[in-house]
Parts: structure tokens; sequence; C-alpha cells
């Protein structure tokens, strides 16, 4: 990929949720904002490679995507008022009140309006704000991508046909639409820590929580996400050696996390009461972030709050994660059997986390040969390039 490619696709990581939230704002619809942000990023292939990059990438592509928007709505003949708003996309912002209101934050709590289901909420919001691919978003709901891509077209349709508002909601309505916005914001900011993921999501991740903490002060579980978006985020240069491979929590040198925001993320949890699964969480984080070594991790204490996440968040994937603590608490006979239950109920059929996990266990039981084999096939349903390589060494090792 050329220079200038690679900068359009940076820029559009950045600017494309930016871009496609102002449209919706500003012209009220919604598949003329994605298809401006599209044709936006297409310009910028043509131009950029020819004319260099721009200054201002994201910039750029905002100009493009709103004039492009403005053509489109003087050859649909709309009515001038119309046109005098798409023109304004470039006003200054207002004073500090108005900053709390960003466009991508009124464009979350759309897509989480309690009209649609849950997951459809997470998806579509993961869709259009952050950019991430279908196939992506279907990995992390472990379903198929033509699944997800009905799902989307399906909630982009409920959303226009019941005239769902485009804005914050307030008093008692704001609440019922919390969850959605924290699992929207929470899927984000994996997508930026997964092995293969961009460090950009998880930043507006954790910029967008922060957004939240200021909007709902008195909403524990807000400040509990943002406290644990920051003690994960706090290991990011730590989670890669000099060659691009990933490091596992016990081979990671703690001198390179970030101290600061180990902090911040504990002075939240101090104000924070523990009950919801974010507050459950980040305490989880912080037991990992506050070991000076790995062997001197609270792993009884991590199995603790999984048995406690598991009651109140199910999932496969938490009954994984309770698998592998129970397996450092009590051993890894016990992490196998919590295992073998969790996989009872198919959802982590060839979820390739499920076959690691069951390959690091069964090693640490001394069954060397199966573990390695165990690794290859993980390796081999691997989403990205880095997390293959590092099954294959562990296979390699044993």
């Amino acid at each position: 990929m050329s220079a200038a490619a690679e900068a359009v696709a940076a820029a559009g990581r950045d600017s494309y949720g930016r871009i496609v939230a102002t449209l919706i704002r500003v012209t009220g619809d919604w598949t003329l904002a994605e298809d401006c942000a599209q044709d936006a990023l297409a310009a910028a292939l043509e131009r950029w490679p020819r004319d260099g990059v721009p200054r201002n990438p994201g910039g750029w592509l905002l100009t493009v995507a709103r004039n492009r928007a403005v053509d489109v709505l003087r050859r649909a003949a709309v009515e001038n008022r119309k046109l005098r708003e798409v023109a304004m996309l470039w006003e200054p912002p207002g004073d500090a009140a108005e900053e709390i209101v960003d466009d991508r934050l009124r464009l979350i709590f759309t897509c989480c309006h309690p009209a649609l289901a849950l997951e459809a909420r997470v998806a579509l919001t993961l869709r259009t704000v952050a950019g991430v691919p279908t196939a992506d978003i279907a990995r992390a709901f472990l379903v198929g991508e033509p699944a997800m891509t009905r799902r989307i077209t399906r909630a982009k349709s409920k959303i226009a046909d019941a005239r769902i508002p485009y804005r914050v909601p307030s008093g008692p309505e704001l609440g019922g639409r919390l969850s959605g916005v924290l699992a929207v914001l929470y899927l984000l900011f994996t997508r930026g820590y997964d092995a293969d993921g961009e460090p950009a999501f998880a930043d507006e991740a954790i910029r967008l929580a922060r957004l939240l903490t200021r909007l709902m002060p008195d909403e524990s579980e807000v400040a509990a996400l943002l406290a644990l978006f920051l003690l994960q985020h706090s290991r990011r240069h730590a989670r890669r050696d000099a060659f691009g491979n990933l490091l596992t929590l016990d081979r990671q040198d703690r001198g390179r996390w970030d101290r600061a925001a180990i902090a911040e993320g504990l002075a939240i949890l101090t104000r924070t009461p523990v009950g919801g699964p974010y507050a459950l969480q980040a305490r989880i984080a912080a037991c990992h972030a506050t070991s000076r070594t790995a062997e001197e991790t609270d792993w009884h204490s991590i199995a603790v709050w999984y048995d406690h996440l598991v009651r109140v968040q199910p999932s496969p994937v938490v009954e994984l994660n309770r698998a592998v603590a129970h397996s450092y608490a009590y051993g890894p006979a016990a992490g196998l059997d919590l295992l073998a239950s969790a996989r009872a109920g198919g959802g982590l059929d060839n979820y390739p986390a499920a076959i690691a996990v069951e390959a690091d266990l069964t090693a640490r039981a001394g069954d060397r040969a199966g573990a390695a084999e165990l690794f290859r096939r993980a390796a081999a349903a691997a989403p990205s390039d880095v997390e293959r390589r590092a099954l294959l060494a562990r296979a390699e090792q044993l």
C-alpha cells in the first residue's frame, strides 16, 4: 500500500464517524451521510497520490463530503434553508456548555434507541460511528457476516420508519439508553485494543467515555467503564516486542505500563461502588495493574470477581475468562473443568480464543503434544497474522 493510500485509510478510521455524524445532524438523511463519507474517501484515494496528503486530512474529507451533500440536495431541489444548514458545517463550536453534545454522542444515542434490540444498537453504532467492517462486528458477536449485515440494515430501516430523533435524550429517557451506549463504547474500545485493532478506536472510546462521565456524573457504571478503559489501555505500549510480536501479560515489561493512566483508573474506582459488570471488570483489571510481577498477581481475587461477573453478565466469553482465572488460582484441572462447562452451550464453538485457552491449560496440565496440536488449530482459526504468529510460536516451543 502506498503512503498516500495508508494516509487515506488512517484518515478514514479517524474521521469517518465524525463525518457521518455531522452530516446526519445537518441533513437528517442517514443514507446520504454515509454515501457522502464514502465518496470523500474515494476522492481521497484518487487525489492524494497525485496531489499529496493535505495538512488536515480529516478536514479535507469533511469538506468533500459536505460539498457532495450540497450537490445532492441541490439536485433534489430541497428548500434553501436546508442548504444554509449544510453550509454551516464549518461554523466554529459554541461555548463550553455545548461541547459535551458531540455529534458522535448524538449518533450513538440515536443508534441506541430502545426500539432496537441491544445487539442491533451496538452493531449499528460500531458500523456507523467507528466505520468498523461488518465482518469484524460479526466476529465480535460470534455470528456470520451475512446475518450481521441483515441486522444492521433492519436497524437503519427501523430508525427511519420510526422517525427516531437524532439527539441526546434527557431525564429518565437518558438512563434508559445507557446500557446500549456503554456496550457500544466497550466494543469500540475492544476493537482498538485487539491484537489487530486500531489504537484510534480505543482512544475514541476513552474520549467518548470521558464525555459521558461529564454528562452523567452520578452513573457509577459510566465511571467504571472509563476506569476499565484506562487500566486496560495503560498496557498498550508493552503488548508487543521489538519485532511486533504479541507479548502475553506475564512477559510484558511492566515498567512500560502507563502509570498515570493506572493512577487515574484506580482513583475513579475508589469512588465507584461494586455491582455492575463494568465495575467488576475494572476491579479485575486493577488486580493486574497493581501487581508488581506476574507471579504476585492476586488470582484468587480475580477468580472471585469473575464468579460475580458470570452471575451479573453471563456470556460464553466471560465463562472462558473465568476458566482462565480459576486455572491460575486453583490449577489447570479446575480451569479445564470450567472450560468444558462453558463450551456445553455451543457459544464457543470454533472460537479461536477458546482453543488457545484449552491449549494453554493442556500444556500446564502436562500434555505438551496435545497442547501443541491445539495451538496449531487455534492459529489456523486466528483472525490476524500477529495472533497466528504468536500461537504458532507457542506450538513450536512445545
